[in-house]
């Protein structure tokens, strides 16, 4: 699958997909319809239906792998994002116990945090460019900033270990959102899929090429299931890209104010 494929909308992706699939299909209808004379004919004709139930459950089993992986890969994502959101509100609620200075400057670096991530790190996670060498030294200094602190009683003491836990939290989950956005199905798998879909195809066309009305039908239906499970599979391969994707509003809603 092309990178263009994912950052178009599911509509869009779903008509071009079924289309490419719908190509194909008449491609390999006709060449079978084609090649159904004489000798040909009989022997596509003496094809068992059977050979349809193992290709059919083999196509059924890798797609339900690779969907557990997209899946398992946006869950990931959203959790990452979660726990990045949640530690962050958990500095700036506490920040409110440190003196006034430092607490300023510990909110004014989370939200730097934040508006790197939403204006920086969402594009190139979304173009799959995101490293950790795009991590911003806001965290670092943050840190610093919370390290920094002479606690003047023990709730102070307590608040501050609190921040630099949370802190740590907070890059964490942001280095495993990055890594995350660089997980994708290869070219391997895609190709498989689509092997798959078209020798299915191919033997569908074979078992009923003794009747083009049946054969049509059929393979018809299967093609629709086929762009079924490919715009199921494209829409959510990269968690961070295109319409069904990990957006940063939860980070957008713990921007401390000014």
């Amino acid at each position: 699958m092309t990178d263009w494929l994912y950052h178009l909308p599911v509509v869009w992706m779903t008509l071009v997909i079924f289309a490419g699939t719908s190509i194909a299909t008449g491609v390999i209808y006709g060449v079978v319809i084609a090649l159904t004379t004489g000798g040909r004919g009989r022997a596509f004709q003496a094809m068992s239906p059977v050979m349809l139930t193992p290709l059919a459950v083999v196509f059924g089993l890798l797609v339900g792998f690779i969907a557990a992986q997209v899946w398992s890969d946006a869950d990931r994502a959203n959790a990452a994002v979660t726990r990045e959101a949640s530690a962050l509100r958990t500095v700036v609620l506490l920040a409110a116990s440190l003196p006034k200075e430092p607490a300023a400057r510990i909110r004014g670096l989370v939200r730097r945090h934040i508006q790197d991530a939403v204006n920086q790190e969402w594009p190139a996670m979304a173009r799959q460019r995101a490293t950790l060498a795009m991590i911003t030294v806001a965290d670092t200094e943050a840190l610093q900033a919370a390290l920094s602190v002479m606690p003047q009683n023990e709730a102070q003491a307590v608040a501050q270990r609190e921040i630099v836990a949370a802190l740590q939290s907070a890059l964490d989950a942001r280095r495993q959102r990055i890594v995350i956005s660089q997980s994708t199905i290869d070219g391997v798998k895609w190709t498989v899929v689509i092997l798959l879909a078209a020798l299915t195809l191919l033997t569908i066309a074979l078992v009923h090429s003794d009747n083009r009305t049946t054969a049509a039908i059929a393979m018809s239906l299967f093609a629709v299931a086929i762009t079924a499970c490919l715009v199921l599979i494209a829409s959510h391969n990269r968690p961070f890209t295109g319409e069904i994707s990990v957006g940063p509003d939860l980070l957008r809603q713990v921007i401390p104010e000014e």
